[in-house]
């Protein structure tokens, strides 16, 4: 999710490693902030393989700042990864996000509704936070108003979400 949210906000500009960090939080903080301890060897990995480059600009008002440009390698990569999303990607609700948000950059409307339709598939399977043997529980099923609670909510959200798949997967296939 990190390497693939560097190489997404990249995508667009380039940036100074602190202002990606905030980048990054302000799509993942409340659930998984990024720290400085995790984010620089995530850059250094992807420099390493030649997907972003770092260049020295000078500073407005202290010292020189790194600037991080995304090669046209990194480019492709994040093409392929957005293209080919993992499973952990489809079914993980943040990781999700973290693809959502950079779907756009995969240009080809074909290829965006084959990823909106691989989310689909995953929210149409019978799921839940509780089950009886496999049978999965629904809030009607509980007295206890927390984990009612917690069914009522997530069934909402997954409805919203289905719902903007399917206009969103039409619409891509109407052109």
């Amino acid at each position: 999710m990190l390497e693939l949210a560097i190489l997404g906000f990249l995508y667009d500009a380039p940036l100074h490693g602190y202002e990606l960090r905030k980048r990054i939080t302000a799509l993942t903080g409340h659930v998984k902030p990024v720290a400085e301890s995790t984010l620089y060897p995530a850059i250094k990995r992807l420099e390493k393989a030649e997907l972003l480059e770092r260049a020295t600009r000078p500073g407005s008002v202290a010292a020189p700042r790194h600037e991080l440009t995304l090669t046209e390698e990194g480019r492709r990569e994040l093409r392929r990864r957005l293209a080919e999303p993992s499973r952990g990607d489809i079914t993980d609700e943040n990781r999700w996000f973290t693809v959502l948000a950079f779907l756009r950059h995969l240009e080809d409307p074909g290829a965006q509704a084959t990823v909106l339709r691989r989310r689909l598939a995953f929210l149409e399977e019978p799921a839940s936070f509780f089950y009886d043997g496999d049978r999965p529980l629904r809030a009607e099923e509980f007295d206890d108003p927390f984990r009612r609670g917690i069914l009522t909510i997530a069934r909402a959200t997954s409805e919203a979400e289905l719902a903007w798949l399917r206009e969103t997967v039409a619409s891509l296939d109407a052109g």
